[in-house]
């Protein structure tokens, strides 16, 4: 693993996913592939949870990663890949509380309700965003302070030489300049608000 997001979901972690695959960072596992592969990759995620992970395993094939699951373990992923580059997607405190409450947290808050093939990884789910700072039925006051405190705990954890903290916003310069590669033509992608959050969760229905 080259690069590792500490960023929470739904701070652009789809759209810095397909930058990171664009720059030739590919392919970028994003919780997107839990989702295709649930009787495998949920499994592997319950073991991280009782503290058992095997991250060659997950990340067969991968050269980089962000987005939950792998947000809620940077700590034991700079201890297991110590000379990986880290990225801290963030925004601002008030928009992520807006945007988690209107897609994830609903998403868990009906885990009882949903389609048998998914509760077991939204039940993985749950576990690793309670495990970052976020247990379910939180306000969206003490959303923004657990934000904020995540967010703090990853730069005193990460060294700033190997941490760039990023708003998608920003574009290619920050990213790119980190990365140390050239800057692509073209826009920066932009992807998964949260009408496409819903479609990609229910299969479009």
């Amino acid at each position: 693993m080259k690069i590792i997001g500490a960023g929470v979901g739904r701070t652009g972690t789809m759209s810095l996913k397909l930058a990171l695959e664009q720059l030739g960072y590919g392919p970028c596992y994003h919780m997107e592939a839990v989702f295709n592969d649930l009787e495998n990759r949920v499994p592997q995620w319950n073991d991280a949870l009782a503290g058992e992970p095997e991250w060659d395993a997950i990340f067969d094939s991968f050269q980089s990663g962000v987005d939950w699951p792998i947000a809620g373990f940077y700590k034991e992923l700079y201890a297991a890949y110590p000379d990986a580059k880290f990225i801290l997607s963030i925004r601002s405190p008030e928009s992520w509380a807006a945007s988690y409450g209107d897609t994830i947290a609903k998403l868990i808050a009906d885990r009882d309700n949903a389609p048998v093939p998914m509760k077991p990884w939204l039940e993985m789910a749950h576990g690793v965003i309670a495990r970052t700072g976020f247990p379910y039925g939180l306000s969206e006051a003490e959303l923004m302070a657990g934000f904020e405190a995540h967010n703090e705990a990853v730069k005193r954890t990460i060294p700033a030489d190997q941490l760039l903290v990023f708003e998608v916003k920003q574009g290619w310069g920050p990213l790119c300049n980190f990365l140390g590669v050239e800057t692509p033509e073209g826009p920066f992608p932009r992807t998964n608000d949260r009408a496409e959050f819903w479609d990609l969760v229910t299969g479009g229905q």
